[in-house]
This record gives C-alpha cells, structure tokens and sequence, in this order.
C-alpha cells in the first residue's frame, strides 16, 4: 500500500504499533483494545490515534505488515521447480493463518484481508500460477481463485485438537494434488468471488 513517507519518529511509532498490535491480538485475543495495544507499544492513546483513525485501519495495518514480512517472501521463486515453488506457498500461507488465529479471526470480521491487500497476495500468487502453467506442472484452466480455494478449504480443517497441524498437512497435500494436470477438464467457475478462509470457532 502506497503511503507518505513518515518522519522519522512517525516511522518509528508507526512500527511499534504494529508489531505490538500483532503481539497483542495474539496474546490477548481478537478482543485487545487499543488502549492495550498503546501501553505495550509504550505510546500514548492519542498517539496511537493519530496513526490510526480506528480499529479497522490498525487491523489493515497488520495484515499489511504480515503480508510483507511473512506471506510475499514465501510467494517468490525459490527453486528451478515451478510445481514445489507452488505448494510451498500454499503451505506458508496456511501455516502463518493457522498460527495467527487471532488475527485472521479479527481479519475476517473486519474486512481486513480485502482490497489492497488481497490484491498484492493474489498477484503474487498469480505469478507463482503462471508460472506452473507454463511449466505444464497443474491445470492449464486454474485461476488464481482456484488458489484461494485451496487455502479455504484447508482451513476448514484446521482445529483446537490438532495443535501439529496433522490435518491440515494431510488436506493441503489431497488438494493440491488436484491442481495436477488432468484429461478432465474442470467445470467453469461462478461469477463470484472466493469467500475468504472462515473463522475457527466462531
């Protein structure tokens, strides 16, 4: 997302807020205040407003930040192997919402992972695709969507009594093998959007 360049000490704020946002929502749950959020990132609350006009903004912030940090380094070329490059990303993306719970819970309720943000995630996702079509590695017919789905539907596994991840490992592998080539060609899609990965416990 393209912003002003921040003073430095605006910059510095900005940073602290963050990471003490993504800790705290961790820690404390999707139910952390901002209040919270400013003590821990040792920031006045007017502070932290003037960052952030509210709390969807702060949420926005975070997923940016993820996204950044965790989610688009997994989704660059890594290896000579268009097909490994693929499920590796895929199996980043659903290991970082797996471990982050919390914040893909406030993520969802908000909005948070739409707009800009989704559209950097599924251009680099998009890249990846290509990539292995042109490979002939999956489906010539995939969109990225197809990706989305993927990731929706492994997270649908995900639960409280499988803290390795067994299932999610297990689902993520049966899926992706549907990406492969195939002599059947699959049905056309709807004309909407993927919904995004649902909330656990929720």
């Amino acid at each position: 997302m393209s912003r002003r360049p921040l003073r430095a000490d605006a910059a510095r704020n900005y940073e602290r807020i963050v990471g003490a946002a993504v800790l705290a929502f961790e820690e404390i749950g999707p139910e952390a205040t901002l209040e919270q959020i400013a003590e821990r990132a040792e920031v006045s609350v007017m502070t932290l407003y003037r960052r952030f006009r509210n709390r969807d903004q702060l949420i926005q912030a975070v997923f940016d930040h993820l996204l950044a940090t965790e989610i688009e380094p997994a989704t660059t070329v890594r290896t000579d192997d268009p097909w490994q490059d693929l499920v590796d990303a895929l199996t980043t993306v659903t290991d970082l919402l797996a471990r982050r719970q919390a914040i893909h819970s406030l993520a969802l309720e908000f909005q948070a992972f739409a707009n800009e943000t989704a559209q950097h995630f599924l251009h680099s996702m998009q890249r990846l695709l290509s990539r292995a079509i042109d490979a002939k590695a999956v489906r010539p017919e995939l969109e990225v969507r197809d990706l989305v789905a993927v990731i929706v539907m492994t997270m649908a596994t995900v639960h409280p009594d499988d803290p390795h991840g067994a299932d999610r490992r297990r689902y993520l592998a049966l899926l992706s093998e549907g990406l492969r080539p195939s002599p059947v060609t699959l049905p056309p899609p709807s004309s909407h959007e993927v919904p995004g990965p649902p909330a656990h416990g929720r």
